[in-house]
Order: C-alpha cells, then structure tokens, then sequence
C-alpha cells in the first residue's frame, strides 16, 4: 500500500498529536508536523508532499495566507476551531474544511476524497503518457472524455461543465481544483479561478484574457497570469 505523504501545520500541540493519532489508524498516510508555520511552508516546498492540513488561526500567521502560496498540486484540508472561515477555505479549493474538535470519521470522510483524488490523478498520468481520456462521473455515470475533445471546462455553483467539440457539455460535481490536479500538467492550464483551458487550443492571448481555437474568449485572472504566461512563452 503506497503511503500518502503528508504535513501538518498548526500553532497548537494537542491538535497536531490528534491528527497524528487520525493519520496512525488510517495507516496509509505518512505524516510530518510542524507547530512553526514558517517551518512547515519551508518543508511543503521542499518535500512537495501530496496533502497539508493547514489550521487558520496561527500565531503571527494565518492559514488562509500560507494556502495562497502553497504548490500546485499540494491537496489542502483546511482544520479550525472557527467555522466563520469555512468559505474562505473552500474559495481557496480545499478539499476539505474540519471543524475542530472533529471525530475520526469525519476525518476518514475527508481522506476518502484525498484518496479518490490521487486516484484520479495516478490514472491521468498513466492515460496521458498516450492519448489520453478524463473519466468523470456525471449523473451516475462514468463517462470517458478524451482529453484532445475538451474545449475548455468552467466552474459552475457545485459543479463544473467541460465543453466538447460538438454536442452539449459533460457535467460532474468535481471541483474545478480537483480537475486542475489530476489533468496533465503539460497539456492543460488553469487561468481564472472558474476556467481551465487546454495549451494546445489557446489561439491568441494576452496577460486579461484567452480566445481559444472555439472561439471561446475567457478571462484571465491576475492570480494565474503569471503561471499562465510562462507555459505559453517559449523557454
């Protein structure tokens, strides 16, 4: 059984020994901790590990901050005692929000989305070493969406809606940062907080705003211009 590597950040002794005693009887997550939020930014992009449980209330630092400038690709799993915080957290794409003090299932809940993720991205990586197909579920179904059909995808309430060629678009409940995770990260970018386009099909494009080969003409977040542009310049 592969071990999901893992690092907690919290300000606060007792909550990092609970969720290291959460992490033992889960027994597939390998987890490092850090009281100091400084120190446990430095370890997550040293380590790059594959998930971060990140408190909100720190000394001197606040958890929405480090989650700004976390790594792509890092799964966040927000844990407080404030609750107020809750919508803060999901705008910032985690996967999850527990609310302190939360028992082991609701803890085992959230780490059934953490596995469900790393799945799915495991199986794009392998899809994308060919051709490749996205399989999302929609309306209890699975359905496999080649990655050279999508369009663009856009973020919609709880779900998302990815455009195909011809015919209507595929909706699935996944989140835009889940899809964001698991497609190939050479083939596709993430450029709003609502969009995610592929690089092949981005026609002309500026730092504000995307026309894609469809004719789709989409902005462009000032948060993901940056990341944006150094994948569409040469070099």
């Amino acid at each position: 059984m592969n071990k999901i590597d893992a690092v907690a950040i919290d300000d606060e002794p007792l909550a990092l020994s609970i969720i290291e005693q959460f992490c033992g009887r889960a027994g597939d997550v390998s987890l490092s901790v850090y009281s100091d939020p400084v120190l446990g930014l430095e370890a997550v992009r040293r380590d790059r590990p594959q998930l971060v449980f990140l408190d909100i209330e720190m000394n001197g630092i606040t958890g929405l901050d480090v989650a700004r400038t976390l790594p792509e690709g890092v799964l966040l799993i927000f844990t407080t005692a404030y609750a107020r915080f809750a919508l803060d957290g999901f705008e910032l794409n985690a996967i999850d929000f527990l609310h302190k003090p939360f028992s082991y299932s609701r803890f085992e809940a959230a780490m059934r989305k953490v596995r469900e993720i790393i799945r799915l991205r495991s199986a794009a990586v392998e899809a994308g070493r060919g051709e490749g197909e996205l399989t999302v579920k929609s309306e209890y179904k699975n359905i496999n969406v080649p990655f050279s059909d999508i369009q663009y995808i856009e973020a919609m309430d709880n779900y998302v809606k990815i455009y195909l060629p011809d015919g209507d678009p595929v909706l699935t409940q996944m989140s835009l940062r889940e899809l964001s995770d698991i497609l190939p990260q050479d083939r596709f970018v993430r450029i709003h907080r609502s969009y995610i386009v592929p690089v092949g099909k981005v026609f002309k494009y500026s730092s504000r705003s995307v026309t894609l080969a469809c004719g789709a003409v989409l902005p462009v977040g000032r948060v993901y211009s940056s990341d944006f542009l150094k994948k569409l310049l040469p070099g």
